[in-house]
């Protein structure tokens, strides 16, 4: 281990430069625009993948964007890590936003700017050069890898969940290792070990059957964009909890040794609402904050829409209102069964002047991994070397579908050991990836299969 982490204290300066030339190719996955850029991707990483080298590398087609594997296998009885991340981006919009080009890679106090250097192309290449200080500086790895790099996390993960769903078998292993999350902050290193699930949909409001002149109309035609606007505020209650029947029926609640530990936490809450620029905040309940930010199911509106939008006045009663609603589920909801709630709830507070329909449009399940599993405590002991502070372990909002499907259908827990930062802006203007905790990713990640491989 000692001579791996010396190769990459020594080729630091390459392993940047290596990143930003992945970090120039705008592998946009929503948008068709950049479909031959997100291919020339997955072929850049392939071939790096052989450069260091991987003994086997391929890009596997999909009915979407290709996915890229990787593998080293040292010998059939050492532990097998399989490492998961993605080469997709967010669209840079708004690019009058940026204080730079996006795909223009800026080096600037510190920190490396640029679209993906966090999410998560700069994450993800963390692994690479872990492998190549192993195998260029000892020749071995203690560890059996598997890499499966993803083209579409940004757009729901619809191919890798086929993949591993029809073809897992050949990700055979014993863990999954992530780097696709935050830090707490940098003073409290984490690692996480619960996600929230996804169940993203989209409902539309129908009325008379095209819009209508508002002064000869209105007074007498139900408007379906009001009739939206009654239906969505009616999602929560006064104590901002959701008013679907049963929703809460599955959700498991956090143990009191769980709320001790979100309570220990260093939780500035006043300096958190002014960087976001808010006065208060409003908790479902007596739950804290920090509690109601990973580990209390949501439903938010993420977005509304229905008649004239454009600038002036257009005297329209529209024909259809529009909006997209999001909810992050937790431990033991199941997707399906909160669509199912969703969809019963809206068709029996639905006016009968109009007609409704639902869209479920993309999601995934919520996850949770025993801390004191050996890997998560392979992961603590990596990171806090590197650190120089033990990290705590915490839940994270998010969501990364393909997380609960290794779970679910490969009985493969996953160690996510991110080293991002939520003041990293990613999907935001400005993304950029401190390099200081890139290099100390890659350290992490070499200590992690020295610290696993000795416990397996």
């Amino acid at each position: 281990m000692d001579t791996a982490l010396t190769y990459a204290d020594s080729h630091a300066d390459r392993f940047v430069s290596e990143l930003e030339e992945l970090l120039r190719i705008p592998s946009v996955s929503t948008d068709s625009a950049y479909d031959d850029e997100v291919e020339r991707a997955a072929e850049w990483l392939a071939d790096h993948f052989d450069g260091i080298g991987m003994e086997h590398t391929e890009i596997i087609e999909t009915d979407g964007h290709p996915l890229v594997y990787a593998e080293h296998i040292t010998a059939p009885d050492k532990p097998t890590v399989v490492v998961y991340g993605h080469y997709d981006v967010q669209p840079p919009d708004p690019l009058e936003e940026w204080s730079t080009d996006p795909f223009d890679p800026i080096r600037h106090d510190g920190a490396l700017y640029a679209r993906g250097a966090c999410d998560d192309k700069g994450q993800m290449f963390m692994h690479a050069k872990a492998a190549e200080a192993y195998l260029s500086a000892e020749g071995d790895l203690p560890v059996n890898l598997k890499y499966i790099i993803e083209g579409e996390e940004e757009t729901g993960s619809m191919a890798i969940e086929t993949y591993v769903r029809e073809q897992g078998e050949r990700l055979d292993g014993d863990v999954v290792l992530v780097s696709d999350t935050a830090m707490f902050s940098p003073e409290t290193p984490s690692i996480t070990y619960g996600l929230r699930g996804l169940a993203y949909a989209e409902i539309t409001l129908e009325g008379p059957n095209r819009d209508l002149h508002s002064g000869n109309y209105g007074g007498a035609v139900d408007n379906p964009a009001n009739a939206l606007s009654r239906l969505v505020a009616g999602l929560h209650d006064d104590d901002h909890r959701i008013a679907i029947p049963r929703f809460y029926e599955d959700v498991r609640d956090l143990t009191a040794a769980e709320r001790e530990t979100y309570a220990a936490l260093p939780f500035d809450e006043a300096a958190w609402q002014d960087a976001i620029g808010i006065d208060d905040v409003r908790t479902e309940g007596d739950y804290t904050t920090l509690e109601c930010l990973s580990a209390r199911p949501t439903l938010d509106v993420n977005g509304i829409w229905g008649g004239y939008t454009g600038e002036g006045a257009k005297t329209v009663l529209p024909s259809k209102a529009h909006a997209k609603i999001s909810m992050r589920l937790v431990p033991d909801q199941q997707l399906g069964d909160v669509y199912d709630k969703l969809e019963a709830h809206l068709e029996a507070e639905v006016p009968d002047t109009m007609t409704l329909s639902v869209r479920r449009l993309h999601g995934g399940e919520p996850v949770l991994v025993d801390p004191s599993a050996p890997p998560m405590q392979a992961a603590k002991d990596a990171m806090g070397e590197v650190r120089g502070t033990d990290p705590v372990f915490v839940r994270n909002g998010g969501t990364i579908p393909v997380v609960a499907d290794f779970q679910n259908h490969l009985g493969l827990d996953s160690v996510l050991m991110g080293f991002g930062l939520d003041s990293d802006a990613i999907h935001s203007p400005d993304e950029h990836f401190g390099l200081d905790r890139f290099h100390q990713g890659i350290q992490a990640i070499i200590r992690f299969h020295d610290h696993y491989a000795a416990m397996a």
